[in-house]
């Protein structure tokens, strides 16, 4: 099998595809050496047609629904809710640049929980852009506030499994209920966050302003009239929020119920597209424009990469490698498969990483407590530990998306040089803290 050309191909395909993304020659779109690797796998032959099917029925669903996440951020714009939200932040931080980080990153963390990290980086983020752009802060200003926010809503899928469509997925494949997960997971998973924000605080605490503009937002820039009364427009919010938590939680309750997650989330979006319509008289093509369609192609392709992966035997050997540790002590279970999934994540992406791992942990035979303890550290892995680079998550490359379209200049090096810092140790310690409370609630 080593020996096959199928495997060299598909090894090649993946290392030539990990060497560009990171590389991003000219600024080169994640997409295409994702894509290039993909086509490389196929003519392998190391992925049948059974495969395909079974990748495209995996990423369709989630695809649907991100696209109806990302519907839901444009509809909330169109109402004027980031103004709205804007106003609320700058009033909270009272003139300081360091109440508003922390404001900021509580928002974020918020958003996440109650939704989910790729619709808390689609409505944060645009909020955020409006309110440093109204504080004219320069673009080394503006990075504390977006990049903490960024990795805050996007490891704040954590602690909750309805925070994150994989990690739905991936529960059922492993057996947990939602009420089990919260109750292991919860606690060291938030304990964990405060101490990547205070890390977070530490980083950026020298550049942040101390002082800020108090300076309301003009009435000219709201989108439409109705607007102009601030009760009218706070029970607007008020209604649209309910709305869209509504939809959030029949996500929740159709997938117990085994219903497509993407049939509820496009029946949302579509009733808030109606809403909007009737209410502002704008019609739905603005979302042709504005969705990164490439992601869905980037996502799809690196889907393809590690399931050929996996065809030469990549969960064989994980399995071979792994075993005999997570079959041991609850601490050694929840450090190998923590920094396992922290770094599958960080090199080719925490969905499919995510999905590999849970599939391995299926075949090892382990002990219940074992099997839970493995499989919530590879969510932390997955959830926290894919931030140490920018293609780690989804959530991550749609952040890049919206900032780049907003003209905040953020490299690689300026993430990477804050997250090589404060991911390992929240990751270590999360993954220490779930063994003992774990041991201790057993």
């Amino acid at each position: 099998m080593f020996q096959s050309v199928e495997f060299f191909l598909t090894i090649i395909a993946f290392f030539l595809s990990m060497v560009f993304i990171l590389w991003r020659p000219k600024g080169l779109n994640e997409a295409i050496p994702a894509t290039a690797g993909a086509i490389l796998v196929l003519i392998s032959g190391s992925m049948t047609l059974s495969d395909l099917v079974k990748i495209s029925t995996m990423v369709s669903g989630a695809a649907i629904t991100i696209i109806a996440t990302i519907s839901m951020a444009i509809i909330l714009e169109s109402f004027g809710f980031y103004i709205w939200a804007a106003e609320g932040l700058l009033a909270k931080a009272r003139g300081s640049g360091i109440r508003l980080f922390w404001y900021v990153n509580a928002v974020c963390f918020l958003m996440t929980l109650f939704f989910n990290n790729d619709g808390s980086i689609f409505i944060t983020t645009p909020i955020l852009i409006l309110l440093l752009n109204h504080l004219k802060l320069k673009n080394h200003e503006k990075i504390p506030y977006l990049l903490s926010g960024a990795l805050t809503a996007t490891a704040s899928s954590a602690p909750i499994g309805v925070s994150n469509i994989v990690n739905l997925i991936a529960l059922k494949i492993i057996g947990i209920d939602l009420f089990t997960n919260f109750l292991m997971m919860f606690v060291p998973s938030v304990t964990g966050l405060l101490l990547f924000s205070g890390l977070l605080y530490l980083c950026f605490y020298k550049r942040l302003p101390r002082n800020i503009s108090n300076q309301k937002f003009h009435n000219e820039i709201y989108p439409h009239p109705s607007q102009k009364s601030g009760k009218e427009r706070n029970r607007l919010m008020r209604n649209i929020l309910l709305f869209v938590f509504s939809v959030r939680v029949s996500l929740f309750i159709a997938s117990y119920y085994n219903i497509p997650i993407e049939i509820v989330a496009v029946l949302g979006s579509v009733l808030l597209l109606g809403w909007r319509w009737i209410y502002i008289k704008i019609p739905p093509l603005d979302m042709l424009k504005k969705t990164p369609w490439y992601i869905f192609l980037f996502a799809f392709s690196i889907y393809i990469i590690i399931f050929g992966l996996n065809n030469i035997g990549l969960t064989s050997m994980l399995i071979h490698l792994t075993q005999p540790l997570i079959a041991g002590d609850l601490l050694t279970a929840s450090l190998i498969m923590g920094v396992l999934l922290t770094i599958m994540s960080s090199l080719f992406n925490n969905h499919p990483a995510l999905m590999i791992g849970t599939v391995s942990l299926t075949s090892m035979n382990l002990d219940p407590i074992n099997l839970k303890v493995a499989y919530l550290a590879s969510v932390i892995g997955s959830d926290v530990g894919s931030l140490l680079l920018p293609i780690g998550t989804l959530a991550s490359l749609i952040w890049l998306h919206i900032i780049r379209q907003n003209n905040v200049k953020i490299s690689w090096k300026d993430y990477v040089k804050v997250t090589i810092i404060t991911i390992p140790p929240t990751v270590l310690f999360t993954l220490v803290f779930l063994a003992y409370w774990v041991k201790w609630l057993f």
